[in-house]
């Protein structure tokens, strides 16, 4: 059975860092597509990094510069180093997997089976 655990998150100030981990067990053998999505009160959720089964990432527009997605080797730990915290970055931060290769919408949460519990980031002005 797979599972996903999140850590990391925090409250910080703006222009402030957290580093997300997301720790993955029960993966077999072969490729997983691994993501962040956020959501934030009253919003949908949002697809923020997603760490392709080759190389290279997909990183949404209004994070892209500030925020960074990585992998281990072994590729069960995925990572998301944030910087420049921004108040509207405040969300609970998911992370999620699929198996094989990364589909077309990497993005959309519809792409992934499997889902943490979600850790808290608060980004304060």
């Amino acid at each position: 059975q797979v599972r996903l655990v999140e850590s990391g998150g925090g409250s910080v100030q703006t222009g402030g860092s957290l580093r997300l981990s997301c720790l993955a067990s029960g993966f077999t053998s072969g490729r997983y597509c691994m993501a962040w999505f956020r959501q934030a009160p009253g919003k949908e959720r949002e697809g923020v990094a997603v760490r392709l089964t080759g190389p290279g990432a997909v990183v949404a527009d209004s994070v892209k510069g500030r925020f960074t997605i990585s992998r281990d080797n072994a590729g069960r730990t995925l990572y998301l180093q944030m910087d420049s915290l921004r108040p509207e970055d405040t969300a609970l931060y998911y992370c999620a997997a699929q198996p094989g290769p990364c589909g077309l919408r990497p993005l959309s949460g519809q792409e992934y089976r499997y889902w943490g519990q979600g850790t808290q980031v608060t980004v304060s002005s």
